[in-house]
């Protein structure tokens, strides 16, 4: 049996991270092997080759964390060379069950004791007590001799208080490549001190931590020294982690640094910075994001001795502990939640519809974490939160371009603000039986169509999905950009339903919309930009237009951006726990009476408590953890793909599909395909994260089975489900998704695994030694699945009567869903094949309601939409039993077409359709009106009704 690979290097390791924690694995077994085969008198090569390759890849990269720490690896290579391996063998053991069990974490680290002698005292075998203590690292940027450097240690150690709450250790790196290093790589590290007088360069090997300095590109830093160099640091530091304090210890005059741009530092101190203060910033600093001012105000409640004379009988437990029957609720949930349950909005609580204490700060500093200018909470998920946005920035006959695969309270919450729907095509994955995102060039073509017609000046927002059900990320900075050009007043919304979680990672930050935004507005109103860049002129014609990139005129354009997120999906929030994240440059001039009323619209008067306190939980997590859990949850993602990519039996009925299956070329011009690669390793991201129109969020793990035979939904319910326990984001007809979170673990996903090794095995035996007739049946089920599949509709567009101006694309959906009220207007057609016979032969159906089926999870079909032939078929071939807004005893809900026919002026009947007021109007009832033929007719405009424009 040949040996394993000693060190395959980065290439076959996600990151520097995952190598280091392989390396003291490997260490440790090849410790105890040498050992062994030295007791035996065996030859010890191959063991020592082993360690040594070991300490070559843990010197450099120890030098970036507290423990075990760069001291410690060169102690361990000193018992080495000392040839004491049983010392050797038990060092090792020692320092690697300290990294497992994070027991440094639990106690002040004292003055150095050699490893050697911690090893043979009494104490090493005792393991430390779990503690309520919070532990972080400091790192110190400065060129120090290590006597400076053990001097500077010591003193930072002695200013904190043995039993106090906060503890933390003392990392120094010489250069400013190593401070980014060690950044990157530690998410122990929660502040930075920046002193002077520290070159550039590291003496890291650069094939082993190269792909991390990518970002020194961008500016020659080389050129900057003193405190130039100082600030240039803090700002790369600042745009990797913006969350963590920065300090600055300068030898120019505190004066000179705050002119020269310390915008991002918490605190300046000249020269020989006092210990004392530099200790109570650090301490303050980390108790401002521990501080969650709605979670403590609710504990302090429940402690509380009160007497309830209000509404919840189960506030304090009373109707819960004092009964005979519904104790076991009690047994379950225990006291807390109860004695956390109230009406009061005082007694150092709040009011979630006008708040002025714990709440207000709890939702300030969430804006302040996730960067936006204002953060709204929402106790009733992102579907509210996302017609909370609607009805406050849309009137009636606003234009919205919409992705019409986003989430159904998208459709909804136009509906009901009565604002007129631009549907946009996202490209489809017709062999997956997937729709991707919605490419710029539609997005611009459909601007444009509207600028000719006159109608831009009704254009309002744009709604997108990012990232989508899949995991495709679309470029906000982009997006916007070009949009602001043709249409400077525009609102985004960006649904961010999944990506809550983005901000506080450096790969993902920059595709999110708050992010996005505030480098917008930055980049637009800069001196560079004004002299590099010419607004477009839009007299061109439209093919020169659409391939060219758009600039907009900063002196016109308004940020105005909105995102959703649904912080229980992604972040420690209870259910239905949303927030909503504003960078909207008119919000006090234009939008916040509007918001405040859509908001209050929306919202309960009775919030649940739980759910605003884990918020406020979540935010505080988001902040002082949220890197490491986001980096994490990549981590796991790229050990299920590796898997997936090189284990033999899983390779024969699995795929996982990367960036090249779901992402056109042309939307690609990175020419990434694929994170992992059999035969190379891990393949860097970063060109497609720069350069790409759309990217693959890695956490997102689309499973492609068609080469089972077994559909997706079958697999999810019977397999995963039912068989292993195992719960799953959606599937496709051929394709599951699963996804890592911040609380997935390496156990969760070895449990995966084996769970699919299984799946394949029962697999390869139900389908050994077939019949013949048993081998054509399973032959024509993979066909099926991966060859005969039903094109994925386009959206077929808005009947004309219910066309909103003319033939444009905008429809009124409002008026088509009320309409429908009167049963005497609507029927039911049962879906079979020949109903799509007869839709193909001329038959004119429109649809009344929403159809939504799951997956994928939006309305296929909306009100006022024609039925086409192809959604039909689509219908006809889903193998899911939840269809939302279908009667499967009856079946489609549609307009009777003799009425169709006769509103859209293309018969003779005297039938007329119960009318709708139109939107704006006032009405008492809505009642059938005297026949007049014709009166509606395709290509007339209803007027619009006039309305304050102060949204």
């Amino acid at each position: 049996m040949s040996a394993p690979k000693v060190n395959p290097g980065l290439e076959f390791h996600y990151n520097t991270t995952e190598l280091r924690q392989e390396t003291w694995n490997r260490l440790k077994v090849t410790a105890a092997k040498h050992y062994e085969r030295e007791q035996k008198g065996l030859h010890l090569t191959e063991t020592e080759e082993t360690i040594l390759a070991c300490f070559e890849v843990l010197e450099p990269v120890e030098r970036y964390w507290a423990y075990p720490g760069k001291s410690t690896v060169e102690e361990l290579r000193a018992i080495f060379s000392s040839r004491d391996s049983f010392l050797f063998m038990r060092a090792v053991s020692h320092v690697v069950r300290g990294i497992i069990s994070e027991s440094f974490r639990n106690r002040l680290a004292p003055d150095h004791v050699p490893i050697g002698d911690l090893v043979l005292s009494a104490s090493a075998s005792v393991p430390s007590e779990p503690s309520d203590r919070h532990y972080f690292e400091v790192l110190v940027v400065d060129n120090l001799h290590p006597d400076q450097e053990k001097s500077l240690r010591n003193r930072m150690r002695s200013q904190q208080d043995p039993n106090g709450k906060l503890i933390y250790d003392v990392i120094v790196t010489p250069s400013f490549e190593d401070a980014l290093l060690a950044l990157i790589l530690n998410p122990n590290i929660q502040c930075v001190v920046i002193r002077y007088g520290f070159p550039v360069k590291s003496d890291i090997p650069t094939k082993l931590l190269g792909p991390h300095v990518n970002a020194l590109e961008e500016v020659d830093v080389n050129a900057k020294t003193g405190v130039s160099r100082s600030l240039a640091l803090g700002s790369f530091l600042h745009k990797i982690r913006p969350e963590i304090d920065l300090f600055l210890v300068t030898d120019a005059g505190v004066e000179e640094a705050s002119v020269k741009g310390a915008r991002h530092f918490r605190r300046i101190f000249y020269r020989n910075e006092d210990y004392l203060e530099l200790h109570l910033s650090i301490c303050r600093g980390i108790q401002e994001r521990y501080n969650t001012p709605f979670f403590n105000a609710l504990i302090d409640f429940s402690k509380r001795p009160t007497g309830v004379f209000h509404a919840m009988p189960l506030s304090r437990g009373n109707s819960v502990y004092k009964t005979h029957w519904i104790k076991d609720m009690g047994d379950f949930y225990g006291k807390n939640i109860f004695l956390a349950e109230t009406s009061a909005t005082t007694g150092g609580l709040d009011s979630l519809l006008h708040p002025t204490g714990p709440l207000k700060e709890a939702q300030e500093r969430a804006a302040k974490a996730f960067g936006a200018m204002f953060t709204y909470f929402v106790t009733n998920g992102t579907s509210t939160a996302n017609k909370i946005v609607q009805l406050a920035l849309l009137k009636p006959g606003d234009i919205v371009l919409i992705d019409r695969d986003c989430h159904k309270s998208h459709h909804y919450g136009i509906m009901l603000s009565g604002g007129h729907p631009v549907y946009l095509d996202a490209y489809p994955l017709v062999q997956y039986s997937i729709y991707g995102g919605v490419p710029l060039l539609e997005i611009k073509r459909t601007l444009l169509r509207f600028k000719r017609e006159g109608k831009l000046d009704r254009v309002r927002m744009l709604v997108l999905t990012n990232s989508t059900f899949d995991g495709l990320i679309y470029d906000p900075f982009r997006v916007m950009q070009e949009v602001l050009a043709i249409k400077p007043d525009i609102v985004f919304l960006w649904d961010e339903a999944w990506f809550g979680f983005a901000h506080f990672h450096h790969m993902f930050r920059r595709r999110a919309a708050m992010s996005s935004a505030k480098r917008l507005n930055k980049y637009l109103r800069s001196d560079e930009y004004r002299s590099l860049k010419t607004p477009t002129d839009f007299s061109a014609d439209d093919q020169s237009l659409l391939g060219q990139e758009w600039f907009p005129d900063p002196d016109q354009i308004k940020i105005r951006v909105y995102a959703t997120h649904s912080t229980h999906k992604t972040l420690s929030s209870l259910r239905q726990g949303s927030m909503i994240h504003i960078y909207d440059e008119c919000f006090y001039t234009r939008t916040e009476s509007f918001f405040n009323e859509a908001y209050m619209t929306h919202t309960s008067t009775s919030p649940n408590y739980q759910i605003l306190a884990s918020l406020d939980v979540a935010r505080r997590q988001a902040e002082l953890e949220g890197y490491e859990l986001v980096q994490k949850s990549i981590e796991m993602a790229m050990i299920v793909r590796e898997t997936l990519k090189t284990q033999p039996l899983l390779r024969r009925y699995f795929s996982c599909l990367g960036p090249g299956d779901l992402i056109p070329d042309e939307h690609r011009p990175s020419g990434f395909e694929h994170f992992f690669d059999s035969n190379t390793g891990w393949v860097s991201a970063e060109p497609s994260w720069r350069e790409d129109e759309f990217v693959l969020d890695p956490t997102r793990i689309t499973l492609y089975i068609g080469k089972t035979g077994i559909d997706g939904d079958t697999f999810r319910k019977v397999y995963l489900m039912d068989k292993f326990g195992i719960q799953v984001n959606k599937t496709s007809r051929n394709t599951v998704l699963l996804m890592t979170n911040i609380g997935s673990n390496r156990s969760a996903i070895a449990f995966l695994i084996s769970v699919l090794i299984k799946i394949a095995k029962m697999i390869r035996n139900l389908q050994h030694d077939l019949t013949p007739q048993k081998q054509r049946a399973l032959t024509a089920r993979i066909h099926a699945l991966t060859e005969d599949l039903p094109p994925l509709p386009h959206f077929s567009g808005f009947h004309p009567f219910f066309q909103a101006d003319g033939d444009g694309p905008e429809g009124d959906m409002r008026r088509a869903y009320y309409m429908a009220y009167d049963r005497e207007n609507t029927t039911y057609e049962p879906l079979c094949r020949e109903l799509v016979e007869r839709v193909r032969a001329g038959t004119e159906l429109v649809s009344t309601t929403f159809v939504t089926p799951y997956p994928p999870g939006f309305p296929i079909l909306v009100p006022g939409q024609v039925v086409s032939a192809a959604i039909l078929e689509f219908l006809l071939a889903l193998d899911v039993k939840e269809i939302h807004g279908y009667n499967a005893e009856l079946g489609l809900k549609v307009f009777r077409p003799e009425l169709i026919v006769a509103a859209g002026g293309t018969g003779s009947g005297d039938v007329q359709p119960t009318a709708l007021p139109a939107a704006g109007e006032v009405t008492d009832t809505v009642e059938p009106v005297a026949a007049k033929p014709n009166s509606k007719r395709p290509g007339r405009k209803r007027p619009r009704p006039s309305q304050p424009s102060g949204a």
